[in-house]
């Protein structure tokens, strides 16, 4: 009897189930799914929605990635998380840490900060928002830090840095530089800074990751992003 391969059961964007494939049939995958079912079983409540969890992938397919920035764990407050690293949907407060980015923005490309904090825009031009866990427990930070996720965007960057050329990788903070040995630095460009919270002070700012992105996107002859939102 033919059994379907369990990638077939991953609402995920084409071209990143086809790259991804092996990691869909890994035990350590279906033990998240495991989890995340027992958990909404249990009454908790989970971010972002179920159809979000891969909301990254949808919007950026694996062809299209030429900018990834890396974030730590979904939003866990109400309303919040998108699936998007540092996006928050319109009509959400922007978060401090995305303030403090958009103010990097402007300070080095003089684009002024939008009302929103919804990302959305960046991702369908190639910058990949991924966090390293893609789920969390609602008020609860971190609580899904150790259910496998890891396993699964450790094994994102190292595809991308595998399989494509001239990635430019933002790690921002202590935990984003560590995922820098799962990058091959000969073929792509890491640019590191501090994280943007607030907590860092202010030592994100200057940082010029926006206009170095697109001065090495640029030199490839790969097409800018346009940081306006």
């Amino acid at each position: 009897m033919e059994t379907t391969p369990p990638a077939a059961h991953v609402q995920i964007e084409e071209s990143w189930k086809r790259v991804l494939a092996d990691e869909f049939s890994q035990p350590y995958f279906a033990d998240i799914k495991a989890f995340l079912l027992q958990e909404k079983q249990a009454g908790k409540t989970i971010y972002p929605p179920g159809p979000l969890i891969f909301n990254a992938f949808n919007q950026t397919p694996f062809d299209q990635v030429t900018v990834v920035i890396l974030g730590q764990d979904p939003y866990h407050n109400p309303g919040e998380a998108m699936g998007l690293s540092f996006s928050v949907p319109k009509g959400v407060r922007v978060p401090p840490s995305l303030q403090n980015i958009y103010k990097e923005i402007q300070s080095s490309l003089g684009i002024e900060p939008p009302k929103h904090g919804d990302l959305t825009a960046w991702a369908q031009q190639g910058v990949l928002l991924l966090n390293a866990m893609l789920t969390v427990q609602a008020r609860t930070p971190a609580s899904h830090q150790k259910i496998g996720w890891q396993n699964f965007t450790d094994a994102v960057i190292r595809h991308i840095s595998a399989e494509k050329e001239g990635v430019v990788f933002m790690l921002w903070g202590n935990f984003a530089k560590q995922k820098k040995a799962l990058i091959d630095q000969s073929k792509h460009y890491v640019l590191e800074a501090a994280h943007p919270s607030p907590l860092a002070g202010n030592a994100f700012q200057g940082c010029g990751h926006f206009a170095a992105a697109n001065e090495i996107l640029g030199k490839q002859g790969k097409a800018l992003i346009d940081w306006r939102l």
